[in-house]
């Protein structure tokens, strides 16, 4: 149900300001497409559903990136810790060969580039692609997920990565 608002939509800038004081774990999501390994960083991962399993993310649809990863018959959730600030950073660059050194990674169970040294990898299928706005929600079916101990996750906040610090 669509809903007219009292008056005119925030702007972009005020979005992007008011949302940058939300902190958001970080994910890097990889997939082979036509032989080739491709990625990119992503702060709106989130679960879905327990049953069946389900995650998502979104992706801009100006993205470069998206094309290839649309094509892959699966893709890979890279849980970053909290010293990948670097890593996040390179998959959101462009223009950039994301998975020459130092980028460590190996192929996993169904041929999606597997990070080194993160906290979990989930390995998904597409379940769902919806246009939302300027992003594409897509919707992933976990058919396996492996996890690599405990470890502090990154955050982005405030237009930047950081660590996580627990309360006493």
């Amino acid at each position: 149900m669509t809903q007219t608002l009292p008056g005119p939509a925030l702007n972009a800038d005020g979005f992007r300001r008011a949302l940058a004081v939300h902190a958001a774990g970080v994910v890097v999501i990889t997939a082979q497409s036509g032989g080739v390994p491709v990625g990119l960083t992503a702060t709106s991962f989130s679960s879905v559903s327990l049953d069946p399993p389900l995650v998502s993310f979104y992706v801009d649809q100006a993205s470069t990136t998206w094309p290839s990863l649309r094509e892959a018959d699966h893709f890979a959730v890279n849980v970053l810790t909290s010293d990948q600030a670097d890593l996040a950073a390179r998959f959101a660059r462009k223009g950039t060969d994301r998975f020459a050194e130092p980028t460590r990674w190996r192929s996993g169970p169904l041929g999606a580039p597997l990070l080194e040294d993160v906290s979990a990898h989930l390995i998904c299928l597409p379940y769902e692609r919806v246009g939302m706005g300027d992003h594409i929600l897509v919707v992933g079916l976990v058919t396996q997920a492996d996890l690599h101990g405990p470890r502090r996750p990154l955050l982005y906040h405030q237009g930047r990565f950081g660590r996580f610090v627990e309360h006493s």
